[in-house]
């Protein structure tokens, strides 16, 4: 047999990934699954970008480009990513990469060695941690309540933080609670940054989905916590183009070259045509992104709704994303059948056998009190969704 390597055998599958796949495969095979687990838009990508990705195309646009993007895209979304949070940010303070998850790795890369720490608060999406634990580091764990809206205190960061610790990976607005830090609880955070000198890689991939609220970038709170942020983002959420594969890290020189260097020997560079599109994306019109939005928050307030007025389960308001992460231990010990409810995996894959809707575990984000639900599919079927979720919990007993 043929000897794995450690780093290898430290990843786990995605949940996330894993549960999409047997949701699809239940739906090729003619079930009738109301899938509310995929963290993707379910519009299609505007026309105008796929008209440019056509474009390239036609004009033989398909030769290796920059390993770390095309000149005028970096240009074009220092530009805009500098606009959006109030700072500027320079072509070279910029690369383009084979998505967002591509960008999260190539920094966290970068910037922590075998048996460093890195600070990652939980809920997390799936792939922190595991891309910390893919280079021989060591996720530190920050544990958060829905009390406190599934965020970090400044005292919290203050003591997890060590000689060596390397980094902070923060998400706002979260996957998978939607829970969106303001401006104030930014800053006392930046404050211990600043003062015990640790980077932070800010997760903002979902900057545009924000409901009831401003969006704030921790890099804006002044130039010493700017010199300390890189800022990894995509076009996947905001342009609905999650299968074009292109997103981007913003940051202090030398760390966004260090990261090129990176990247030159893993992909060679982001997909050329698909950087077209993307150029398209930001350049364009922007009136989409806000349709997409509105039409997020009218399922949203639904899904809440729905949610809160059943027995026993508790619902914390997303402030943004497309997620909700319901609290459904109350029904933890009660039983299906034969099978018992013994936590968040047991309960989504009861629910997808018996009800034939989709969703993901807490466990997967490491918070086994809840599930995560993604709004981002129609209303008529998170409406089904809703009733036969309360149809489901009726059944344990």
């Amino acid at each position: 047999m043929i000897k794995l390597s450690q780093n290898t055998q430290r990843i786990g599958e995605s949940a996330t990934m894993a549960i999409s796949a047997r949701a699809k495969a239940m739906k090729k095979a003619g079930q009738d699954v109301i899938a509310l687990a995929a963290g993707e838009p379910d519009f299609d990508t505007p026309a105008h970008i796929v008209a440019a990705a056509k474009q390239a195309l036609d004009q033989g646009f398909t030769r290796y480009t920059p390993a770390s993007g095309m000149p005028e895209l970096r240009a074009a979304w220092a530009e805009q990513v500098g606009r959006r949070r109030g700072v500027a940010y320079q072509p070279n303070q910029l690369m383009v990469t084979a998505g967002g998850k591509q960008s999260l790795f190539n920094i966290v890369y970068a910037l922590a060695d075998p048996g460093d720490e890195v600070i990652v608060p939980a809920p997390y999406w799936v792939s922190h941690p595991e891309q910390v634990r893919a280079i021989g580091a060591v996720p530190v764990i920050l544990e958060t309540s829905s009390d406190r809206d599934f965020k970090i205190s400044p005292q919290q960061l203050r003591e997890a933080i060590t000689d060596r610790t390397r980094l902070l990976i923060l998400n706002s607005p979260s996957n998978p609670t939607g829970s969106v830090y303001t401006q104030d609880e930014l800053k006392g955070l930046a404050d211990v940054l600043v003062e015990k000198q640790v980077p932070v890689l800010s997760d903002e991939v979902y900057d545009e989905l924000v409901y009831g609220g401003e969006f704030t970038s921790i890099a804006s709170l002044g130039k010493e916590i700017y010199d300390l942020t890189i800022v990894s983002g995509a076009v996947s959420k905001t342009y609905a183009m999650t299968g074009w594969r292109i997103g981007y890290a913003a940051g202090p020189v030398e760390v966004i070259a260090a990261a090129g260097r990176l990247q030159s020997h893993s992909t060679s560079g982001p997909n050329s045509v698909a950087q077209k599109a993307a150029l398209a994306a930001i350049t364009g019109d922007q009136s989409m992104v806000e349709v997409m939005r509105q039409e997020f928050d009218r399922r949203r307030q639904t899904m809440i709704q729905r949610l809160r007025a059943m027995p026993d389960i508790i619902c914390p308001e997303p402030h943004g994303a497309f997620y909700a992460f319901p609290r459904v231990s109350a029904y933890y010990g009660r039983r299906c059948g034969d099978q018992v409810v013994d936590g968040s995996m047991a309960f989504s894959s009861l629910l997808l056998e018996h009800e034939k809707v989709a969703t993901i575990p807490g466990l997967a984000f490491g918070d086994d009190a809840h599930v995560r639900l993604s709004y981002a599919t129609g209303m008529a079927q998170i409406e089904e969704a809703m009733d036969r979720i309360e149809r489901f919990l009726n059944r344990l007993v």
